[in-house]
């Protein structure tokens, strides 16, 4: 569904690496979406949300570690875009997911790909240029 490209490069090698990862999850939940042998979805759909809190909590560390390191202007800024992420990922309604499977995996996948889109290549590439 979304393939990595030039543009979202930071030149960051482990910045990269990590957004590379974030693109495959996405790829994941497309495939889930677009399986119609699985019946219930539930279960994967649990399993992607729980990998991507875990993995985004993981590169939001290491990507507000190198903010630091380099002593990034709009460190908090960009930080608090973080912490807002891993909130909406832990308020997300299971019980809701469960009645409305596919439409989630689509909620997913729009928010997943708007971030890649706004986050990254708005205020991720602005590390490197600003540092």
């Amino acid at each position: 569904m979304i393939k990595w490209k030039e543009q979202y490069e930071t030149g960051v090698t482990i910045i990269d690496e990590q957004h590379r990862r974030l693109f495959e999850l996405t790829n994941s939940a497309y495939e889930l979406l677009k399986n119609n042998f699985y019946i219930d979805k539930y279960d994967r759909i649990v399993e992607i949300l729980e990998e991507l809190k875990n993995y985004t909590i993981f590169h939001f560390k290491s990507e507000e570690e190198y903010m630091l390191s380099v002593s990034y202007k709009k460190f908090l800024s960009h930080k608090i875009e973080h912490d807002d992420l891993i909130e909406k990922i832990n308020n997300i309604d299971l019980k809701l997911v469960d009645q409305e499977q596919d439409k989630h995996i689509m909620d997913i996948l729009n928010f997943l790909v708007d971030w890649i889109d706004n986050h990254i290549l708005e205020k991720d590439l602005l590390i490197t240029s600003n540092s």
